[in-house]
């Protein structure tokens, strides 16, 4: 089948990937960057990896891609596998380069600016004419609203730091300058109610649609709004037809996920995103299809490749925000969580790949 070199492997969706790609028969390669005196990630315990190898330079650094290059030379034309924003990031302003000893599908860099830049997404969803949020130019004319810059991820900000919610005037202004810390003109929105869910997408090297995926919030942390920590499959062809025009009308190419909070899209994240592992779960063939797509096969799109109601949990996470549901007396959400015990499956847990989980909860457990 060839090799996939999948790197960023320190995230936990690169051991759904490595799992999807070993059983389908990739000799998968799995990278981690960074200077020496950490422990290696999970995903090298994973029976499915046939080896580990380490870059002994930081992502950001000056030094990586070059490094990252004379390591994909040892193989023979392999795929790039990018589970994280880092590297994406390096392959996607060097493409010429990259592309002459490796095969993946990363959209240029002005495409990734555009989808990681909130008000792009919503310019051109509202002449897609598909529902966004309404947005505020000055004092909100109604409250709650939403407080965001307009790319966190570019300021180092995890998931849950990246907005910040106003429910009066007061608080509108406090977020607004704390917010300006990392944008001086940040996005304001109306909150919107209704279900989060994501659609995920995978588009070649053409923009054609070849692999989908839809996945609802069932938790979150913080519970005030944050990373989802338990999903579930499910299936909504408008929802995908929406995302795929979506993303389709930037010319992107590669794997993305776009956010929906009832009827508006909220954003894009154009890489890999946290409940990826969904994917592995629910038996989409999400990561074997973007090895074939990135190696140049022409794939026709099946639309409903995948199990439905596969609800799906980070066990450690999911803990926490069941307990923060308490604390904001949701006694139901953690009665709810309480009784997923039997129902629910564990992200990372295996039984024909049992190293991995063992190895993350021993280093979440005992993190200093």
């Amino acid at each position: 089948m060839g090799t996939v070199v999948l790197t960023d492997a320190k995230y936990r969706s690169s051991i759904a990937a490595a799992r999807a790609l070993g059983r389908f028969g990739y000799r998968v390669v799995a990278v981690q960057a960074g200077e020496g005196g950490f422990p290696d990630p999970p995903v090298f315990a994973s029976r499915f990896v046939s080896e580990g190898r380490r870059i002994s330079a930081a992502p950001d650094g000056p030094e990586y891609s070059g490094r990252l290059l004379a390591l994909l030379e040892e193989y023979d034309n392999p795929v790039l596998f990018c589970a994280g924003a880092a590297t994406l990031n390096v392959v996607s302003h060097r493409r010429e380069e990259f592309s002459r000893v490796c095969r993946f599908l990363i959209a240029p860099p002005e495409v990734l600016d555009q989808l990681n830049d909130k008000e792009a997404v919503h310019r051109r969803a509202r002449e897609l004419e598909i529902p966004v949020p309404r947005q505020f130019d000055g004092e909100p004319e109604s409250y709650p609203v939403v407080i965001k810059p307009h790319c966190g991820e570019k300021f180092g900000l995890k998931a849950r730091d990246r907005y910040a919610i106003a429910r009066t005037p007061e608080e509108y202004r406090a977020r607004l300058a704390a917010m300006a810390r990392y944008d001086p003109s940040p996005i304001v929105q109306e909150r919107v109610t209704g279900e989060g869910a994501g659609v995920s997408l995978l588009l070649d090297r053409d923009s054609r649609l070849v692999c989908a995926l839809c996945h609802r919030r069932i938790r979150e942390f913080p519970a005030a709004g944050g990373p989802s920590t338990c999903c579930e499959s499910f299936y909504d062809a408008g929802m995908i037809q929406q995302a795929y025009r979506l993303l389709a009308s930037f010319g992107f190419v590669g794997m993305a996920m776009v956010e929906f909070k009832g009827p508006c899209v909220l954003e894009v994240n154009p890489r890999v995103w946290g409940s990826f592992p969904l994917t592995d779960c629910a038996g989409s063939p999400f990561a074997c299809r973007y090895a074939q797509a990135a190696a140049g096969e022409v794939l026709e799109y099946d639309p409903h490749d995948y199990k439905t109601g596969v609800r799906m949990r980070f066990l450690l996470n999911d803990g926490a925000a069941m307990l923060d549901y308490l604390r904001h007396g949701q006694p139901k959400k953690f009665l709810q969580g309480a009784a997923d015990l039997f129902r629910t499956r564990e992200a990372l847990s295996s039984r024909e790949d049992p190293a991995p989980m063992r190895r993350y909860l021993r280093s979440a457990l005992f993190r200093r």
